[in-house]
């Protein structure tokens, strides 16, 4: 029986002992699971064998206890107690090595400890709700999800670098992402597909949104007429998951993380490069060196945040028009301009989308210019062969929790993190 289930009458649970006070003639304990804490209240002189074990307990300890549960108003948990007739401590607990207040580095050594805290379970009780609406909101679209090699044989799948496996009697490398597996789908026919998979990145990166494993949430889907297309997608798919982890948690989430959700209006605004820095010129007096306005910089990318409150009261802010030497080959160039976006919210960047280019000639033509050449050669053949107009977009998940929960950093928001200094536990 879960905590939450239950009702006043016989009951049998287990669970970590929370606190225990040990008062001269009565006990009381409090006990959690998953789903919810409760009240047990020992009598010493009605159960001394009982009131032995707990003097004995300590916190942290598991233990599984049968009694009756009984209403009782002074209780603040609920307005109910259970009253024991046997208690089995099932695993007794050291005394911890770590507490809320200690730094994430400390607590990332005992992360199995550290996710015992109430906000990191409900942290990713809302991921869960959150990845399962998105994936829903997919599959009532009529998308396929596939799985695809995290073992590639090229390592030039993108500007990053990559980790270098022994595969047998040669090398392989881990992959960046699921791009062409995922545009192969659309060379197959597939039209529509969505993955959800670890990927990885060599980056000696030290920052609050950078992990060198992470999960992508990735998404690609044919018969398009422009980028626009995969814009008001992912921004609708967006929409409709914060709209069911608002309904199911929202209260919850104000109560811990003091966090209000917010379910974003359709469609997102957008907004071109270079007018975000007219614009940040012009409202708040920052500018940047005009070779820096090729990209967003850290802080631009920063004041996105504001700007998108000021300017269109919303969250989110899809940034247009970048100039192609600044993304894949594989992303469509129009009039020298890039057929993609990148989608701002809260002032970080979590999603880099675009239309694909599915012309043979055109993307052989951008491979060589990128100097790719055989690298890609079995990239290339997927086009030879007819493939519809296609784009899509991938959505960082870590980063997109901490994002929504206001969370410091990407070590906090992670299972377990990866970077360049932590490969354990």
């Amino acid at each position: 029986m879960k905590i939450k289930d239950i009702v006043p009458g016989k009951v049998e649970f287990q669970g970590f002992i929370e606190n225990l006070r040990d008062k001269k003639n009565m006990q009381f304990v409090v006990i959690r699971d998953l789903t919810g804490k409760i009240q047990i209240t020992v009598i010493k002189s009605e159960k001394p064998e009982i009131a032995e074990i707990f003097s004995r307990a300590t916190l942290e300890s598991t233990v599984k206890v049968t009694g009756v549960a009984v209403k009782n108003e002074y209780v603040k948990l609920g307005g109910m107690e259970v009253i024991p007739d046997s208690v089995e401590i099932t695993s007794k607990a050291e005394a911890l090595p770590i507490s809320e207040d200690s730094s994430i580095d400390q607590r990332l050594d005992y992360r199995w400890i550290d996710l015992r805290q109430e906000k990191n379970q409900l942290m990713f009780q809302v991921e869960t709700t959150l990845l399962s609406a998105m994936r829903e909101y997919l599959l009532n679209n009529d998308f396929i999800e596939i799985h695809t090699p995290k073992f590639i044989a090229s390592a030039s799948e993108s500007g990053s670098e990559v980790f270098e496996v022994k595969y047998f009697n040669r090398k392989a490398y881990l992959a960046q992402s699921p791009q062409f597996y995922k545009q192969m789908a659309m060379a197959s026919g597939f039209e529509r597909v969505f993955e959800i998979a670890p990927c990885f990145r060599a980056e000696k990166s030290h920052t609050k949104k950078h992990a060198t494993e992470f999960t992508s949430f990735d998404v690609e889907f044919s018969y398009i007429n422009s980028f626009h297309d995969v814009v008001n997608l992912e921004a609708e798919m967006i929409a409709y998951g914060l709209k069911k982890v608002k309904e199911r948690y929202g209260e919850k989430i104000k109560e811990i993380f003091g966090v209000e959700v917010v379910v974003p209006s359709l469609p997102f605004p957008q907004m071109k490069l270079k007018d975000i820095y007219d614009e940040l010129e012009k409202r708040y007096d920052f500018t940047v060196p005009e070779e820096e306005k090729t990209d967003l910089t850290t802080e631009a990318e920063r004041l996105c945040e504001r700007l998108a409150k000021d300017k269109f009261n919303h969250e989110f802010l899809v940034v247009t028009d970048y100039p192609p030497d600044k993304r894949a080959f594989y992303h469509m160039r129009r009039n020298g301009i890039l057929q993609g976006y990148d989608l701002i919210w809260k002032g970080i960047e979590i999603t880099s989308g675009a239309q694909r280019e599915h012309r043979y000639e055109e993307i052989k033509k951008n491979a060589e210019e990128k100097g790719l050449g055989d690298d890609v050669k079995f990239y290339l053949e997927f086009f030879k062969y007819g493939i519809p107009p296609h784009g899509g977009f991938a959505i960082g998940v870590d980063r997109l929790i901490m994002l929504l929960l206001n969370i410091p950093t990407i070590k906090d928001t992670m299972f377990l993190f990866r970077g360049p200094d932590r490969l354990t536990p």
